[in-house]
């Protein structure tokens, strides 16, 4: 068997000798060489040349680029769709940019107009390219490998070898043995022809057909979407209507009626931390047990929310972001008449919960005078108060080991008539009046639960009581279409590697009886590019095959009598001329080639 050759110079001048064997192995469309005598291109010519690059793969990976790119300010810049509180922030602090980046779309990118046209470009240049290529490939599956071109010798990777095997048996032990190694083969003429490698150009398909899928799949959870925060005390509960959100926001084309029916209320949270160590107060527990039900007149189930754990119902995922405090007030008036007995829930400023808010007595108050009036508190909690020697309304720890909450008192109008929508945490003081101590200074006190805040004159009192309850904070999200965005990236990530470790190739072995009666067997090689992989499989399937139709020794031409297998001087056994990488004199066409053993054939 004569050395394997590998020749990287033929494939440019020599196609036409390769004929079908030498077409692409890839389903990529091959550019025309522009002539210098074409005519001008009229406007369907032009239209057909933009048409062409923008379907082109690099003009696609272009796009993908710039959309990148353009997602930057979204993520950089306050957007109005998210926070609209931090825009009109951005907006009274930039009075230059501002005007700037509202001509620009900046506050709202992802529905900007350049935005989205460079998502249409985009996903309009995926499937120009993608459609034919997929067809194409089809064709290449419900075809069969290429016969073998006229001369193999002309191939990056060639191999030669006389046999005393018929040529039938040859071509036979060949097929067999291609199959047997996972390659579409089929017998052609007198050659065997072979392709195997299939999944790198189903891999290139399958990640930008995932690429169209995740476009797809996140417009659409884009335009349909929805999301909106609630904060539910212990034993409250939550119906999924518009007007039972703190707040919500939603994409273009959703509406009310898209919202899932269910409704869910709270039965407990439970919050643990770390009481000791460089990590003390770092939340060990956070959970929430709820009872919810679907529909209107669905079966009461039982849940336990978690952090990153959220409780899925149809289409919406409700997701524990958030806890806080919730104490217990009682608001009397001078006639020792309750008018405002509820818990409640106020903000945490920090990691150790120290929290604020407002206690708001809209109706049913009535001052000394008997004139109907608005009560109003500032509340300031601490869950683990630091003592009268820390000087500081600070917590010392995010658990309940010794709540204080410190109240301030006004009286008058709350405005909450005004028509102004007004934040439960907030107090619009313009029309209030403090109330006063003995002193003369604003009404404050610090409680402990069980303690009574007196106000003066006969007003009334408040009551901090025993019961402090916990709030948990939830987000429920509905965005259609996330599970095709998960499929479509691990489809992208599969087929992306696919495309990368895969390589297609071709493999011909023809076997032809020569002028003396002996069959000359010739095995080539082709991959899509040039890699070590391609001669070192030929190697050793043409070893394989040797072992199967052994070499007999090349005629000398000087008349030198063959080897007669008589031992060497030193003892050693003579060389088989024709095994594999055995020095025997080559039988290829290409003089120019260099020689190389098949075991280890590797591309000069």
């Amino acid at each position: 068997m004569s050395d394997t050759t590998t020749d990287n110079s033929t494939q440019t001048g020599d196609d036409q000798d390769l004929g079908a064997a030498g077409s692409q192995l890839s389903t990529a469309p091959v550019e025309d060489s522009p002539s210098p005598d074409l005519p001008s291109l009229g406007v369907i010519g032009w239209a057909r040349w933009f048409w062409r690059q923008l379907t082109s793969m690099r003009v696609a990976l272009l796009l993908l680029l710039l959309l990148s790119l353009a997602a930057i300010p979204g993520s950089l810049i306050p957007q109005t769709g998210i926070n609209e509180a931090q825009v009109a922030d951005f907006r009274d602090r930039h009075d230059v940019l501002a005007p700037v980046y509202d001509k620009l779309g900046l506050f709202n990118v992802y529905s900007s107009v350049w935005f989205s046209a460079i998502y249409i470009l985009l996903f309009v240049s995926l499937i120009g390219c993608i459609v034919p290529r997929t067809w194409q490939f089809v064709g290449q599956l419900r075809g069969r490998p290429p016969g073998a071109p006229r001369r193999l010798t002309r191939l990056p990777a060639h191999t030669t070898w006389r046999t005393s095997a018929d040529p039938e048996e040859v071509r036979e032990a060949a097929l067999a043995l291609l199959r047997k190694r996972r390659f579409r083969a089929h017998a052609v003429g007198d050659a065997v022809a072979a392709e195997k490698g299939y999944l790198r150009e189903l891999g290139n398909l399958a990640f930008h057909l995932a690429l169209i899928v995740m476009l797809i799949a996140f417009a659409w959870g884009q335009l349909f979407k929805s999301e909106g925060n609630k904060i539910v005390v212990e034993g409250d509960g939550f119906s999924n209507t518009l007007t039972q959100y703190d707040d919500f926001k939603s994409g273009n084309l959703f509406t009310n009626d898209d919202l899932e029916p269910f409704s869910f209320d709270v039965e407990e949270f439970t919050g643990t931390y770390e009481r000791t160590g460089p990590n003390r107060g770092t939340p060990r527990t956070y959970e929430t047990e709820v009872t919810y039900t679907e529909g209107a007149d669905g079966e009461e189930k039982n849940a336990l929310i978690k952090v990153n754990k959220p409780l899925e119902i149809g289409d919406a995922k409700v997701y524990l972001v958030s806890h806080g405090y919730a104490p217990v007030v009682t608001v009397r008036d001078g006639k020792g008449e309750i008018v405002y007995q509820d818990a409640v829930p106020l903000l945490p400023l920090d990691n150790n919960v120290t929290s604020n808010g407002v206690v708001k007595v809209l109706d049913g108050y009535r001052n000394p005078q008997g004139k109907k009036e608005q009560l109003g508190f500032q509340a300031f909690f601490v869950p683990t108060f630091g003592g009268s020697a820390s000087g500081t309304m600070l917590s010392q720890f995010p658990a309940l080991d010794y709540p204080v909450l410190a109240l301030n008192a006004y009286h008058g109008d709350l405005k909450a008539d005004s028509g102004i929508p007004q934040s439960v945490y907030q107090m619009d003081k313009t029309k209030m009046k403090e109330f006063k101590d003995a002193d003369g200074e604003l009404l404050k006190k610090l409680l402990t639960p069980g303690e009574t805040m007196t106000l003066p004159g006969g007003a009334g009192s408040i009551t901090f009581e025993k019961d402090v309850k916990e709030w948990a904070g939830f987000q429920i999200v509905q965005e259609p279409g996330g599970g095709w965005a998960l499929g479509g990236a691990l489809a992208a990530i599969g087929g992306l590697a696919a495309s990368l470790f895969v390589q297609r190739r071709r493999v011909w072995v023809r076997a032809v009886r020569g002028d003396d009666g002996v069959t000359v067997v010739e095995m080539a090689g082709l991959g899509r590019s040039e890699s070590a992989k391609v001669p070192e499989e030929l190697g050793d399937l043409a070893g394989t095959l040797y072992e199967r139709a052994p070499g007999v020794p090349d005629p000398e031409p000087d008349g030198t009598p063959e080897p007669d297998g008589t031992p060497e001087p030193d003892g050693t056994p003579p060389e088989d001329p024709g095994a594999p990488g055995a020095s025997g004199t080559t039988t290829s066409t290409d003089t120019d080639s260099q020689a190389v053993p098949a075991e280890g054939a590797e591309q000069q």
